[in-house]
């Protein structure tokens, strides 16, 4: 059923600069700049130098992987004593998502906590760079931050077009030294939030068309990229592929695989782009009986051999993820399975994910996945 006649808003980075030595051209457009803010981890702080970038600049090097609370207050407390007037997130989705909050936050009165949910950040002043160094959550692309709440072990989301970058660098020589490990599980983060977009019960036409381009560009290059990480078409391939996952968020958003995943971060300390790899061929085969047409459109982008009933559909996605060196088992990575239920209700309660799924999942549902995903 058509849909191209609902009315949704799009929000794009404002300048997209995409391809071998696109970290470069960020000097050009930050000239003027007297006070850069370069926001990092260490595993890409190797990078900053090829930014080119004059004047006085600071560089805060020490966001963790999945932020929380105390965090993303620590980087904000140095962003307000040095002032910035150009704020550059460099690195993977939770690198660009602080710098994202940082940017509209350092100069006002709100909290993180004042501005969660969406449309409720008051403006932004301060220019936003954002420089992907890996290719998974699209980051560089969306209006959404999340945070980890310390307290209740789930995620701040915050959601505003003040977000947006002015700058999107994709530079597939930035991703070279991202491990087979990684590239392969936001490869599929990637591509979940394609298929999440494609699914859902807000499906747009429009947006169904960048997510078919996302999860074929997986399809095409997420294997060559981990066989080989200095494959710049594969590289590019696959940035490009989470920039249109990015895309998907803003008007569409993800479902349940999201929702289900989420846990397993907070609660597993597992990086995002795992946990959503362990769960995508559970909830890709779940919905299947309600959204055939488009799960075979991905079975057939992905390669999916025999993907006639659910059965098969998830154990063909399932040695698909396998496949790309992804260790699927929740056992092998800690999890206690008496912690399954709880994880499950928690799951279930994030609405705003899970409202948006195409067939119904009860807790039972939830905890029956995470069983077989055990």
């Amino acid at each position: 059923m058509s849909t191209m006649d609902r009315l949704i808003t799009i929000h794009q980075p404002k300048r997209l600069e995409i391809g071998v030595g696109a970290a470069g051209t960020v000097a050009d457009h930050a000239a003027g700049a007297e006070r850069p803010l370069v926001i990092t981890s260490a595993p890409t702080l190797q990078y900053a130098e090829r930014l080119g970038l004059k004047g006085s600049i600071l560089v805060i090097d020490d966001v963790p992987p999945e932020p929380d609370l105390p965090a993303f207050e620590k980087v904000l407390e140095q962003a307000r004593a040095h002032q910035p007037d150009l704020v550059i997130g460099l690195g993977g989705g939770s690198v660009l998502d602080i710098a994202k909050l940082v940017a509209a936050l350092w100069d006002s009165a709100e909290s993180l906590r004042d501005v969660a949910g969406p449309n409720k950040v008051a403006g932004r002043q301060t220019p936003l760079f954002q420089v992907a160094t890996t290719a998974g959550t699209g980051s560089e692309a969306g209006i959404r931050a999340l945070v980890t709440d310390p307290e209740t072990k789930s995620k701040i989301a915050v959601e505003s077009p003040h977000l947006i970058a002015d700058l999107a660098v994709l530079d597939p020589e930035l991703t070279y030294s991202v491990p087979p490990a990684v590239t392969a599980a936001t490869g599929v983060d990637a591509m979940a939030h394609c298929v999440e977009a494609f699914t859902n019960i807000r499906a747009h036409d429009l947006i169904d068309g960048y997510a078919r381009m996302g999860f074929n560009l997986v399809g095409k290059y997420l294997q060559r990229a981990v066989q080989n990480g200095k494959d710049s078409e594969a590289r590019a391939g696959m940035m490009l592929a989470s920039y249109y996952g990015g895309i998907c968020l803003g008007p569409v958003n993800t479902a349940a695989g999201h929702a289900l995943a989420y846990p397993l971060g907070t609660r597993l300390s597992l990086p995002h782009g795992l946990a959503n790899a362990i769960i995508f061929p559970h909830v890709l085969a779940f919905n299947q009986p309600v959204a055939p047409e488009k799960t075979a459109e991905v079975a057939t982008a992905l390669g999916l051999q025999g993907a006639d009933s659910v059965d098969r559909l998830k154990a063909a996605a399932f040695e698909f993820c396998k496949s790309l060196g992804i260790e699927m088992h929740l056992s092998a990575h800690g999890a206690n399975e008496a912690d399954l239920p709880q994880w499950a209700a928690e799951a279930h309660a994030i609405r705003r994910l899970m409202d948006n799924n195409p067939r119904d999942m009860s807790v039972e549902d939830v905890t029956a996945i995470y069983r077989d995903a055990y």
